[in-house]
């Protein structure tokens, strides 16, 4: 914090601030970095950039294409040297370094009423830090769902779930021992990032892992209610897919080596474009917790403005504009997930049961903060214990004791840091 005041006031002394931040003729010059990164998705982006310019010519937006890569270490680089982008894409499990850090503005008394009351409040509570502050907008979100191959299922003879009447954790076990025959596993897990699936399914039997008391400090707890769900990934887990992220399990799922892959709803669009002819798939709800819970922990992407930004009510202006339920219904079609705000969800595009819609959209409902969200020091926590921790008991190399203990001891070693 202190580094950054310092960069900024010797800027401001030598009168050296940095070229994009100078208006043109009067014309407000904001720089927009998306992390859009698919076709439609970019395409999406970049149109509405256009609109929004075609009838704000005192105000233009610069799109800037980043990159979901690296994006962490990119953007505290352009904070740090006062480059940073005013309008900024990225998700809310990276946010709360960024807002402690004092490098996002406070959107309270930015935004407009009637895109604050459009988003639930468990999706702000998800760009909520500090003594309330909001730095960032949560506008696209993804449940997990379970993409299955329906001639497998249906060869097996089991019961299709739905959103109603979803498989408990129990019959989802069953369920992948039944259909583990003939050189085909049931469920191939991508495990290669375990954490956010473990964690954020786990909201479902009443996991949390992490508990804030009365003081504010975080501590790591790893119950019986949080062991539920990475008991049930360590039965039903495939070990060939251990090692494989989301996009590396479709070809054994497309040759029929895997009946089932619980993947991001995202990933539609991928099977659409990749599966073989005829291939005939579906989309199942993941499994629910005791009383049929099905809440899941997400991590929206979120829009945020540069505390730097000379140009925060002007980019606020973009924002609403932007995210209009319209144009926020565009841009979750052109990622393939869902929008956060409610008049988006009523779009009859994200309704239609072609690839899964209607199946995600009416599982929006029950998608709440991931628990994760607010921690400061989670990212360390994740990257040096929890995934190397997670992957040593999904391959079975540890056990649920030596695992409970890593995240405990080890985790809370890091946590402290953070927190004194």
């Amino acid at each position: 914090m202190m580094r950054r005041r310092t960069l900024l006031t010797a800027a401001l002394l030598t009168g050296c601030a940095p070229a994009r931040r100078r208006a043109r003729g009067g014309e407000a010059v904001l720089r927009f970095q998306s992390l859009a990164w698919q076709k439609e998705s970019v395409e999406a982006n970049k149109r509405l950039v256009a609109e929004w310019n075609a009838t704000h010519p005192t105000i233009r937006v610069e799109y800037v294409q980043g990159s979901w890569d690296g994006v962490h270490d990119q953007l505290l680089t352009s904070f740090e040297g006062g480059e940073a982008p005013d309008i900024i894409h990225d998700a809310a499990d990276d946010l709360a370094d960024f807002a402690y850090g004092g490098y996002l503005a406070d959107l309270r008394g930015l935004l407009r009423v009637r895109l604050t009351a459009d988003i639930p409040a468990h999706s702000w509570a998800t760009t909520t830090f500090g003594d309330g502050g909001v730095y960032g907008v949560p506008f696209l979100q993804e449940p997990r769902v379970i993409i299955a191959n329906r001639a497998l299922l249906e060869r097996a003879r089991v019961r299709i779930p739905t959103v109603r009447d979803p498989w408990s954790w129990a019959e989802f076990e069953d369920v992948a021992r039944a259909l583990t025959r003939g050189g085909t596993y049931g469920v191939g897990w991508p495990l290669k990032d375990p954490v956010a699936a473990t964690l954020g399914l786990a909201l479902s039997t009443g996991g949390r892992v992490f508990h804030r008391g009365d003081d504010g400090k975080v501590t790591v707890r790893f119950d019986a209610a949080d062991q539920r769900v990475p008991r049930a990934i360590a039965r039903t887990a495939a070990k060939s897919t251990l090692g494989m992220g989301g996009s590396d399990t479709l070809p054994g799922f497309f040759g029929g080596k895997y009946a089932m892959v619980p993947l991001g709803f995202s990933y539609r669009q991928q099977i659409v474009q990749q599966a073989p002819e005829g291939f005939d798939w579906t989309v199942l709800p993941a499994p629910a917790g005791p009383g049929g819970d099905q809440r899941q922990g997400v991590g929206p992407q979120t829009l945020s403005i540069a505390e730097d930004s000379p140009y925060r009510r002007e980019a606020a202006r973009f924002l609403d504009f932007f995210l209009r339920p319209r144009n926020m219904a565009r841009l979750a079609l052109g990622d393939w997930m869902l929008p956060t705000g409610t008049g988006a969800l009523r779009d009859p595009a994200l309704r239609s049961p072609e690839h899964g819609w209607a199946t995600g959209t009416a599982l929006a409902a029950q998608l709440r903060p991931a628990p994760a969200l607010s921690v400061r020091g989670y990212r360390e926590w994740k990257d040096k214990v929890a995934t190397p921790a997670l992957q040593e008991y999904y391959s079975g190399a540890i056990g649920m004791e030596r695992l409970r203990k890593r995240l405990i001891k080890d985790g809370g070693l890091v946590l402290a840091r953070y927190q004194r």
